[in-house]
């Protein structure tokens, strides 16, 4: 077996020693030689509650990769805080770390010729960009999710960071005063783990075990519960079975496994970054996939889970009401997902799901009965138009008027439309344009949860609408289109929207237009000029030079 290992290099012969004489150092043995070398790529960090209780499960997992007969080799990786940066500058580095995360991992991995790889993250980035890793490099390999964090209880309701970002709005609207949004700011995220509502980490967790590259129920489990621990350490004693038998991620990340995912990001009520990143790991593991397939998808997938932001409950709720693998098991029964899928544990779906009950139960309603879905489709909509002929992205559900025409209210950055928002300078009606924030344009597309936010907490999340060529969080809703694609920068039709233009969203007929004639279009293309490049050196410099395109997932690659 051990010729099968890429590690097998160390063994070969007197032009090792050097190699070997490093190994020994770092605690390999005479007997260690031979076994197989298992990475755990370790994003712990205090930066976020996210990645907090990290390295206890990267010190699980150790143990478990030793006790399985294998040598484990901890590294770290980054992260960045999404909901510390949002609103900032710093923002624009959020979707640049999926890419570091992806390139770092692969460089850890490859160097050291890896065997096999535990990547254990939280925060939202981390995700994607493990997969990303994983599906180029195609060892043997494993994502272990940190955990969600438990909700913030404030006056008999729950809280989440959300709730944090709309008090400001709710607080510039004066509805209420400083002391409640003190109270909500000391409450909201009451310890370690990832955001709690099916917000993107949570969601890029579900789609992780839906394409089954992690364990069953991991993607739901309490960041602070010991069954996390659990999972963790029985995460790593897979991978080294999958080293063993060559169980390879390409043979797991396969066109039926990303509809899988897509079909539970929709069951769930998932985040628009969901379209984003799973492009992107298509890309990576070179399966095709187009943004027009989750759109063919939303379309016969209801949603079962009544879950935040526009729902009631949260993720550990769900993993109560029996997780991800209750609505695959619906699912499965419905013909909306394979069930001869792979799993990293040498199953298919259907055998995984063997015991997993038809329904669920009905003593609960967070995953609601087959008969009686939250919404009869699914909530992620491919809108097109002249505003977007490479596609955008809308959430569409949980909202009360699903069109809208009003005069345009254009903003050249994301700051510029808070203040005006909370300015109270917004009024009914309105749509409000937030351009040059874009991968390029941003760079970086940063997510725009501080102005959405505020406009739910102003009471305006039912009576305006908000196009921008930038990115929403998992935490936002109301009639929202992001991922405005060609964006500005490129001098796609949003960056020659003028104040005061007609635009029409119409998320029934999954439209986004601008009404001016095309002769008054063709007049403003032909004035325009691309801003200069808002970073001229350092990563955002690169990463603009790079980025593709939002409607193919914004690789680099």
């Amino acid at each position: 077996m051990a010729d099968n290992f890429r590690s097998k290099l160390i063994t070969e012969g007197v032009q090792r020693s050097p190699n070997r004489s490093m190994l020994r150092a770092v605690g390999f043995g005479d007997n260690d030689f031979t076994k197989p070398i298992i990475g755990i790529a370790n994003a712990y960090s205090t930066i976020t509650p996210c990645n907090m209780s990290l390295d206890t499960l990267a010190r699980r997992a150790e143990t478990a990769v030793r006790a399985a007969g294998a040598m484990p080799q901890v590294f770290g990786t980054i992260t960045v805080s999404d909901g510390i940066a949002m609103g900032t500058e710093g923002m624009k580095y959020s979707l640049v770390s999926r890419e570091v995360i992806a390139d770092s991992i692969e460089t850890a991995t490859s160097a050291q010729s890896m065997d096999g790889v535990v990547v254990i993250g939280g925060c939202d980035k981390n995700m994607p960009g493990a997969l990303i890793a994983i599906a180029r490099m195609n060892v043997p390999a494993i994502f272990v999710y940190g955990g969600t964090i438990k909700p913030g209880h404030y006056n008999g309701r729950d809280l989440t960071i959300v709730s944090a970002f709309e008090a400001v709005g709710q607080y510039s609207a004066h509805t209420i005063d400083e002391k409640e949004l003190l109270e909500v700011e000391r409450h909201a995220c009451p310890g370690a783990g990832s955001c709690g509502g099916m917000y993107t980490a949570n969601t890029m967790s579900s789609a992780i075990e839906a394409m089954g590259m992690s364990l069953p129920y991991s993607s739901t489990m309490s960041a602070i519960d010991a069954e996390k621990a659990d999972s963790a350490a029985q995460s790593a004693a897979a991978v080294v079975e999958a080293v063993h038998r060559q169980l390879l991620p390409r043979q797991i990340l396969t066109r039926k496994a990303f509809e899988n995912a897509i079909a539970v990001v929709m069951a769930v009520g998932g985040s628009t970054n969901a379209i984003l990143h799973l492009l992107a790991i298509a890309h990576a593991a070179e399966v095709p996939l187009t943004i027009d397939d989750f759109e063919t998808i939303r379309q016969r997938v209801p949603v079962l889970c009544d879950l935040k932001p526009s729902g009631r409950y949260v993720a550990t709720d769900l993993h109560r009401a029996g997780g991800i693998p209750q609505v695959m098991k619906m699912l499965l029964k419905h013909g909306l997902i394979h069930g001869d899928a792979m799993s990293i544990t040498g199953r298919t779906i259907a055998e995984t799901l063997a015991e997993v009950p038809d329904a669920p139960r009905k003593d609960q309603d967070v995953i609601r009965q087959w008969a009686e879905p939250l919404y009869p489709q699914g909530h992620l909509a491919i809108l097109r138009g002249n505003l977007a002929t490479e596609g955008a992205v809308a959430k569409i559900t949980g909202i009360k008027h699903r069109e809208i025409t009003g005069p345009a209210r254009v903003f050249e950055c994301e700051e510029d439309c808070l203040a005006a928002v909370l300015a109270g300078k917004i009024k009914p009606g309105d749509v409000l344009v937030i351009r040059y924030e874009g991968p390029k344009g941003g760079p970086g597309m940063r997510e725009m949860l501080s102005p959405t936010s505020a406009i739910i907490g102003a009471g305006l999340g039912d009576s305006v609408g908000l196009i921008t060529d930038g990115r929403f969080s998992g935490g936002t809703y109301g009639l929202v289109v992001g991922h405005v694609a060609p964006e500005a920068q490129v001098g796609g039709l949003i960056a020659l929207v003028h104040e005061g233009d007609s635009i029409t969203i119409d998320s029934v007929k999954r439209m986004l237009k601008l009404n001016v004639p095309e002769d008054e279009i063709a007049r403003r293309r032909a004035a325009w000029q691309p801003p200069k490049p808002r970073y001229t050196r350092g990563v955002l410099a690169k990463y603009a030079a790079q980025v593709s395109s939002s409607s193919i997932g914004a690789i680099t690659d």
